[in-house]
């Protein structure tokens, strides 16, 4: 029925290739594809399914994509590497006739920026080649606006006040350590924070805007105002919100190391001279930190992602917390990997599954959020990642 590639074979890559060949009843042929071959065989070898192939394959070039698609011949592509590569693999999709789904926006090497307008602009050549596109269908973004959607669809006549919380309550005993690709995370942290009120789009400093939020089975953590990608969808497609806020959690020692890391000129994008080499910062402390697909084995706690939500029901104002609790011991146990990111490539391949049964099949450009969300909220319950609501409760926002 279903015949995947997925690119990328970093943490989010290997737990996407475990829930899909767990899925055999959707996925009946399977490929993993990075640039480097090797680790795409190591996960075969952990999973142990010796059906599914691998591949090299340099996401950058977009004849070599096209060569890859043509010879394995996918229904699907899962693009799970790099936000960089986002418009290279659309492209080789819409040259070799290939659906697409991928987990996070574009965004420039040389700039640290990201927004949905470099993707949203292939809208009509995917929809005049007949083929889907499913935009940012990780967690946040991803299961956040399916949240979103499931709310607007069930419990709001009119959604007003949208806050997304993102607590990381976990600790992987490490000094410093990013839960994702450290280049983009830090990228995506040191950036002005940006919020949605009123119409317009309000720049902070970043990190300046914090509080303490209460997360269920943790407590109370300090979260900070950031900008992320899936708010500038949601207000677009859910016209009726006033506010949108996205909030993540952070300790202090990951803050202080950060600050001496832009401090000492270590987050710069941009090139440097050294020792007669071109070299960018960012990406040599990438190459000297750990790794974030070896933090699972030793990492301790919890995730609590969920969308806090107030707007009308029946003339009445309603508020309502949706949110999922991810165990790091939990996702290595069943993955080899932690549950950042088994909490972003769960919901990819339950996306690729809302694909191959025909839920998800829209041509053109499309954000999660604007699919119907049940049989989706549904899988997330059986795929290792259920929901909790609270209704009328207290959004501390």
């Amino acid at each position: 029925m279903g015949r995947v590639l997925i690119i990328g074979a970093g943490g989010v890559g290997t737990v996407v290739a475990h829930k899909v060949v767990q899925n055999a009843d959707v996925f009946t042929d399977i490929m993993i594809a990075s640039r480097t071959k090797e680790k795409c065989d190591k996960i075969v070898e952990a999973i142990g399914n010796p059906n599914i192939k691998t591949a090299k394959v340099d996401a950058d070039n977009v004849d070599e994509l096209v060569t890859l698609f043509n010879d394995f011949k996918p229904e699907l592509v899962i693009n799970v590497a790099l936000p960089y590569q986002d418009l290279t693999i659309m492209e080789a999709c819409l040259k070799a006739g290939v659906n697409y789904l991928d987990t996070a926006n574009y965004e420039p090497k040389d700039v640290a920026h990201f927004e949905y307008s470099w993707q949203w602009a292939y809208h009509e050549r995917f929809k005049e080649a007949g083929l889907t596109a499913i935009l940012g269908c990780g967690f946040d973004p991803g299961v956040s606006g399916i949240y979103t959607a499931y709310a607007a669809k069930h419990y709001f006549d009119e959604m007003h006040y949208l806050d997304i919380v993102d607590c990381n309550a976990g600790n992987h005993h490490k000094a410093f350590a990013t839960n994702f690709n450290p280049e983009i995370n830090i990228r995506e942290i040191t950036q002005n924070g940006r919020y949605y009120e009123n119409g317009q789009w309000v720049t902070t400093e970043p990190l300046e805007i914090h509080k303490p939020l209460h997360y269920p089975n943790i407590g109370a953590r300090d979260s900070y105002l950031l900008f992320h990608e899936e708010l500038e969808s949601l207000v677009k497609n859910f016209p009726t919100i006033k506010r949108a806020r996205f909030w993540m959690t952070f300790g202090q020692e990951y803050l202080t190391h950060l600050r001496v890391i832009q401090n000492i000129g270590m987050a710069r994008i941009d090139e440097v001279e050294y020792n007669g080499m071109k070299i960018v910062p960012l990406q040599f402390l990438k190459a000297v930190l750990p790794n974030p697909q070896e933090l699972g084995e030793n990492y301790e706690g919890e995730t609590s992602i969920g969308c806090r939500i107030k707007g009308m029901k029946d003339g009445k104002e309603r508020t309502y917390y949706v949110y999922n609790n991810c165990s790091h011991q939990a996702a290595y146990k069943e993955t080899g990997m932690q549950a950042v990111s088994y909490t972003t490539g769960v919901p990819a391949m339950i996306g690729a599954m809302m694909f191959f049964k025909g839920e998800w099949k829209r041509p053109g450009v499309n954000n999660v959020e604007e699919f119907n969300p049940d049989p989706f909220m549904e899988q997330l319950n059986k795929q290792g990642l259920p929901w909790h609501e609270v209704i009328d409760g207290d959004l501390e926002l």
